[in-house]
């Protein structure tokens, strides 16, 4: 038997109402917010992300399924998906008008880790970019739409952790204050610590080694660094953020694992899920435009793992479970076009109807089958009833049943479903 690769899954029937709840709930509240969908390929060129993510990165360096196609071209299955909406934004033109664009997404990502709990190698991503405006207030109600999507979803107390990783002009100067604060301890650093003292400083505050963390902890946070400019915009998120009644505590030490990220970096945790408690995160990245050949155009997103939403949901929430409106038991051979015909009638006028046709099956058989889909009504079609054009509809739940034309279907299925 072939079985699924590892590090993906298939989400059954089962489970997939808990997925087209969280869905439904992102659809609904970035559009009060002005956000409208893209969807981006699920492969791009590689240099996309080499330039946009950054060749240092852990997902450039170790994570990306990279391929070649038949004519020598390298591909990358996207590992996240604030590059590909930055490319469109600038392959369509959208940076030629003045306006703040806000784009969200919904779908797969690839990265290539060891596999956990909500965290696989194919993963959905649900995120937000919004384009064209550096002002405070597009971080803080972007964050605000965040808070009010996540309370929407019914996950219980979270917490808002923020913090600024500085600009051009800041961050230069501290990222060499921070190598040279670290460089004494370097040899007691993990393999991966030493390699982000040299390429990336900052990203040696990702590190989740115990022994480590108690050696970075020493060095000095970015925020006692910032200049005039990034300290006077990370002023004005909290200031907004308080307006907005968003709470939220500081992180001094709070970083992201991509380049591209400017001034306000966020995190999310949860702290029902553990040891792992970061459910999502994200920030400003004005840079990212720019290094893809466009404008200077400033951008702030999130992204949050969708499996690690769907886990985090308490149970009640299911997004409804479907049940049928009508399942036709079918008495016979003869029974079988008249059933068809009859689900019709019904699904053009908006009801949902199964039709399995085993007309072989003793009629208990089928009842027992339309109590297992929780069906609201059972449509029976024999020789009798395809001899006087007639069709019987039982109530499955007090067992009610008529015997009405077939012409009467839709009005008689539907007084059964509302009385």
């Amino acid at each position: 038997m072939i079985e699924a690769v590892k590090g993906t899954r298939d989400i059954l029937p089962a489970e997939a109402g808990r997925w087209q709840f969280v869905e439904a709930q992102a659809r609904e509240v970035f559009g009060r917010y002005g956000f409208r969908e893209i969807r981006t390929p699920i492969f791009e060129s590689t240099e996309l992300f080499a330039r946009g993510v950054g060749e240092g990165t852990d997902i450039v360096a170790k994570e990306m399924y990279t391929f070649l196609d038949r004519k020598g071209r390298s591909l990358t299955l996207r590992p996240e998906n604030t590059a590909p909406v930055a490319r469109a934004y600038l392959q369509h033109g959208m940076q030629r008008g003045s306006d703040l664009t806000r784009l969200y997404y919904i779908g797969p990502m690839f990265r290539y880790e060891r596999p956990q709990k909500g965290r696989m190698r194919q993963f959905a991503q649900i995120g937000v970019e919004a384009l064209g405006s550096e002002h405070p207030a597009v971080d803080a109600e972007t964050l605000h739409m965040l808070a009010v999507f996540l309370d929407r979803l019914g996950l219980g107390r979270i917490e808002l952790l923020l913090n600024s990783v500085g600009c051009e002009n800041c961050r230069p100067a501290y990222r060499e204050l921070l190598k040279a604060e670290l460089m004494p301890f370097r040899d007691r650093l993990d393999a991966d610590c030493q390699r982000r003292l040299e390429t990336n400083p900052l990203r040696v505050f990702d590190c989740k080694v115990p022994e480590d963390q108690a050696l970075i902890a020493q060095a000095s946070p970015i925020l006692d660094h910032l200049c005039a400019d990034c300290r006077r915009h990370l002023d004005g998120v909290r200031g907004h953020l308080e307006r907005l009644g968003v709470k939220y505590t500081m992180a001094p030490r709070l970083v992201r694992g991509l380049d591209y990220y400017r001034r306000t970096t966020f995190e999310v945790t949860l702290p029902t899920l553990g040891a792992q408690s970061a459910l999502l995160g994200g920030g400003r990245y004005d840079g990212l435009v720019q290094e893809l050949g466009g404008p200077p155009v400033p951008g702030f997103g999130f992204a949050v793992g969708e499996d690690r939403l769907v886990m985090s949901l308490p149970e009640e929430r299911t997004g409804g479970e479907w049940s049928p409106d009508a399942v036709f038991v079918i008495l016979g051979e003869e029974g079988v076009g008249a059933s068809l015909e009859g689900a019709q009638r019904l699904r053009e006028a908006g009801l949902s109807v199964v039709v399995e046709p085993f007309p072989d099956r003793s009629p208990k058989a089928q009842l027992r089958r339309a109590n297992d889909l929780k069906a609201k009504t059972a449509i029976l079609v024999g020789g009798s009833e395809v001899a006087g054009g007639t069709l019987t509809i039982k109530r499955l739940g007090d067992g009610l049943q008529k015997t009405v034309p077939a012409a009467d279907v839709v009005a008689t299925v539907r007084e059964m479903l509302h009385v």
